[in-house]
């Protein structure tokens, strides 16, 4: 299985949004806030050229998104 890489911050919108959230809230000019139904805490995606590993992976947690889920909705979104 592939590697979690650093991507542009409208890639990782794609993949949480294919995922099921929705834009809920900016946070100013560099954070965007995302909710779904059933998961507890929001999502929270910087505006960042390459969002770092760190923020992807805690995130995915947050969704209780599986690396699979990860690379095929990267798959759609690229």
């Amino acid at each position: 299985m592939p590697s979690i890489k650093p991507i542009h911050w409208k890639t990782l919108e794609c993949i949480f949004l294919k995922f099921g959230f929705v834009l809920s809230r900016h946070e100013g000019t560099s954070h965007r806030c995302y909710h779904k139904d059933g998961i507890k805490r929001p999502v929270i995606i910087p505006t960042y050229k390459e969002v770092g590993l760190d923020i992807i992976k805690r995130n995915m947690r947050t969704a209780n998104m599986s690396n699979d889920d990860y690379f095929r909705l990267l798959a759609e979104c690229k």
